[in-house]
């Protein structure tokens, strides 16, 4: 047992606060992937709009929800402190939610659920760095944890609110999701006496006035992070079309037949989170054991194999689509089952790594900072998306991979300049 752990009352092994954390933020996603699951299709079949303008506004909603978040960040730090500023975006998300299920109010509903994300959604992550002592070896997999609540609540959105929205209604989805949103805050107010005081209580007079000023960040962390960003964006144009024309082909062009019935295509858009909840205890485990053995993977160099194994997940549709006709649901699977594996290597990898060079008093406006970087990702996914209607079906899957392995490049390239870093992080603390 490390020394962090002598006498800490634990969960599963790790702070009480970290499965407060992972409930918050379990229900949080169950309420944004419960309405990104119906997203595409609600605007398609119901507002009857045009693919190539579905896709646009669904990457914009979805890069805004990430782009509010650099600012909710800095207004977390300096201002309200993160208790606070999860409370109000929680409830502003939450009555954006509720405000989907009132058609004339589309738009106005998006642009509510991307304020509130921006105060709620890097204040939640920021907290777990704060449950841990230096040198805890805990907090290298607490972000594999924490990205396990992510997906518990993808995996059952898709399922309930997917369902709903296809067999009752879509604003009867919409406004489910609206419910797990509240479910994620009366959790995050129960669990406060297992968060560190600091996460809990803050005012401006307790942070520095410059927490927002860039300035505090080391030169050279700065150009790591940037690096890391750009190779992300790129990343990200190929793996946001899982909700978006992926989406769309599991509508078209895959046979869904079971028997008699027919698979709902949401219910697909679950395999991925549960392939997250049933890989990573297995990658965890591998992870550690490798560790106790002394050999430490770079997290550019993982973050760059998780590319390479996404592109190949994509690869693959290309090349079924190349074949011609509909398409078996179990490739459907199998896609997912690769596309997650590499997933797992890169998103929660990425995350904890910004959240580990973030100066002291940033915390919340570093991990920002990485959801910029999806901001910019998302935007690029939904350009990319509107070439779905616009060439053939194979060669898009095609080039959906090589982004990913332009990723891939990147981020090897970059990755001495990750261990330089590190390094140097490591001797002065």
């Amino acid at each position: 047992m490390s020394p962090a752990q002598a006498g800490e009352k634990t969960w599963f092994g790790q702070p009480r606060g970290l499965t407060v954390l992972f409930l918050t933020n379990m229900w949080e996603q169950f309420s944004y992937y419960g309405m990104r699951a119906l997203l595409v299709y609600y605007m398609t079949k119901e507002l009857m709009f045009g693919q190539a303008h579905a896709s646009l506004v669904y990457g914009f909603y979805t890069a805004t929800a990430y782009f509010t978040p650099i600012f909710g960040g800095v207004i977390a730090d300096r201002y309200l402190g993160k208790r606070r500023a999860i409370l109000i975006g929680g409830s502003v998300m939450a009555l954006g939610h509720f405000m989907m299920t009132f058609e004339p109010l589309f738009y106005a509903a998006l642009v509510t659920i991307a304020l509130g994300n921006g105060l709620f959604l890097p204040s939640l992550p920021s907290q777990i760095d704060d449950l841990y002592k230096n040198g805890d070896p805990r907090v290298g997999w607490a972000y594999n944890v924490y990205y396990v609540g992510v997906n518990i609540g993808g995996f059952m959105a898709p399922l309930i609110c997917g369902t709903l929205g296809e067999l009752y209604g879509w604003h009867w989805g919409f406004g489910v999701a609206g419910v797990g949103m509240v479910l994620g805050l009366l959790i995050y107010i129960w669990g406060q006496r297992y968060l560190p005081e600091q996460s809990r209580q803050s005012s401006a007079r307790s942070i520095d006035p410059l927490a927002g000023s860039f300035s505090k960040f080391p030169r050279d962390v700065l150009l790591l992070l940037g690096a890391i960003a750009l190779s992300v964006v790129v990343f990200r144009g190929a793996y946001e079309q899982v909700g978006n024309t992926v989406a769309l082909w599991a509508d078209s062009g895959v046979d869904r037949q079971v028997g008699s019935g027919e698979v709902p295509m949401t219910w697909f858009q679950s395999l991925n989170p549960l392939l997250v909840m049933v890989m990573t205890p297995f990658l965890l485990t591998w992870w550690r054991q490798r560790a106790e053995r002394g050999t430490r993977e770079q997290p550019a160099r993982k973050m760059a194999t998780g590319a390479l194994i996404v592109g190949s997940a994509y690869l693959m549709l290309g090349g079924l689509e190349a074949l011609g006709g509909p398409t078996h649901w179990l490739w459907l699977v199998g896609f997912f089952v690769i596309f997650t594996f590499g997933e797992l290597y890169i998103l929660p990898t990425g995350l904890g790594l910004f959240a580990r060079l973030a100066p002291a008093g940033l915390g919340a406006t570093t991990v920002a900072l990485w959801y910029l970087t999806i901001f910019a990702g998302s935007l690029s996914a939904g350009v990319v998306g509107t070439l779905w209607s616009r060439m053939d079906h194979a060669v898009y899957f095609f080039l959906l991979a090589a982004l990913a392995a332009i990723a891939a490049l990147l981020l090897r390239a970059i990755s001495p300049m990750e261990q330089r870093v590190e390094d140097r992080q490591r001797e002065t603390d």
